[in-house]
C-alpha cells in the first residue's frame, strides 16, 4: 500500500516535508493553458468538511513542465500529475506532452472537477485519447455522483490502468445573511462528509473492473485507510486533513499499522477486499469478486 496525496491538497514547494513524508506526490491539475481559476471566496469550511471552488487555477502545461517539474523532481518523491481539460483534446495534448518527461511516473486524469463549467462527459473517449498519447500508466479520477460503477468500466475498457476514487461533491454553504459564503455559489465537498461515499464506490468499483483503486474522501485516522483497503483501495490518498494536520501522514500511518497487527494482519495489502468477504491472506491483489447469486429457495423468499 502507498500512501499518497489528494491532488491539490498539498503545496510540495511550500511544504517539501509534508510531500517527502508520502510514497507518492500527486500535482494540482493541470491544463493546457494558464488559468487564473474562480473569483474569491474559494474555500470555505463547514460542519462536514470543507468546501473548495478553486476552478483549476495553474500555470499552464509548458510553464509546468518547464519551471515546476524540475523542482518537484528535487523533493526525491515518485510524481503523478494531474490532467485536467475541457475537450478531449486538451487531455490527449497535455499526456502527449507529458509522455517526454521521465520525471513523471503516472497521469490521473481529472474526469470530475466540480468546479468548473465545461467538462468532457464522455470518460471512454477521453481516456482512450490519453491512452493513444502515452505509454505512463493512467490512473482515471472519477465522481461518485453518477452510476461510478458503469464509468469505472467504461475507463477500463478504454485502457486505464487503475481508479483514482473518489473526487468531492457537490456542496453549498450560506453565512449569516443566507447568501453562498463561495463566491461561485457551489463548490465541491471534502472531508468526512465525504467518506461514506468514498467507501460506496470504492466497494462497487472493485467488484466491476480489475483495475487497482487509490481510495480516497474523508481519510483522518488509521481505521479510516483501513476501511477504505478492505472496500477493495490498494492504495490511500489523504485531503483535506492534510490542511488542518500536515503531519497527518506519519500518524496515520502509525495507527493503520496497529489496527493491522490488532486483526491479524501482517501487511496492509493483505486487508485489500477483505469487506467483500475475501480471505486477505491469500488474497491475489488481481482477483476479484462476483456477486452472490441465491436460488429462489423458501428461504430467500419474501412472505
Amino acid at each position: 500500500m502507498r500512501l499518497l496525496n489528494a491532488s491539490g491538497c498539498l503545496d510540495a514547494l511550500t511544504a517539501p516535508e509534508v510531500a517527502r513524508s508520502l510514497d507518492v506526490f500527486v500535482t494540482k491539475t493541470v491544463t493546457p493553458l494558464p488559468r487564473e481559476g474562480n473569483e474569491a471566496v474559494r474555500i470555505a469550511e463547514t460542519e462536514g468538511g470543507m468546501l473548495n471552488a478553486i476552478g483549476l487555477a495553474n500555470p499552464g502545461i509548458e510553464r509546468f513542465r518547464g519551471e515546476v517539474l524540475p523542482r518537484l523532481v528535487t523533493l526525491g518523491v515518485p510524481i503523478w500529475v494531474s490532467v485536467g481539460g475541457f475537450c478531449v483534446e486538451d487531455y490527449a495534448s497535455s499526456c502527449s506532452t507529458l509522455e517526454e518527461c521521465d520525471e513523471v511516473e503516472a497521469l490521473e486524469l481529472n474526469l470530475s472537477c466540480p468546479n468548473v463549467d465545461e467538462v468532457p462527459e464522455n470518460v471512454g473517449e477521453v481516456v482512450a485519447a490519453a491512452r493513444a498519447a502515452t505509454t505512463k500508466p493512467l490512473y482515471a479520477k472519477l465522481s461518485p455522483a453518477a452510476d461510478v460503477a458503469d464509468t469505472a468500466r467504461a475507463a477500463e475498457a478504454a485502457g486505464a490502468d487503475g481508479l483514482s476514487l473518489v473526487n468531492t461533491v457537490k456542496g453549498l454553504a450560506l453565512e449569516d445573511a443566507l447568501q453562498p459564503v463561495l463566491a461561485r455559489g457551489i463548490g465541491g465537498l471534502s472531508g468526512p462528509a465525504l467518506r461514506p461515499i468514498a467507501l460506496a464506490a470504492v466497494y462497487a468499483c472493485f467488484r466491476a473492473t480489475a483495475l487497482p483503486v487509490v481510495g480516497m474522501g474523508g481519510v483522518t485516522t488509521g481505521r479510516d485507510a483501513l476501511e477504505l483497503l478492505a472496500a477493495g483501495a490498494s492504495d490511500v490518498a489523504l485531503g483535506t486533513v492534510l490542511f488542518a494536520d500536515p503531519g497527518a501522514g506519519g500518524r496515520i500511518r502509525a495507527e493503520l499499522e496497529a489496527e493491522l497487527a490488532a486483526r491479524g494482519f501482517a501487511a496492509a495489502d493483505n486487508a485489500v477486499g477483505t469487506a467483500h468477504g475475501l480471505d486477505g491472506r491469500t488474497l491475489d491483489r488481481k482477483s476479484r469478486v462476483a456477486p452472490k447469486k441465491y436460488l429462489h429457495t423458501g428461504a430467500n423468499m419474501a412472505g
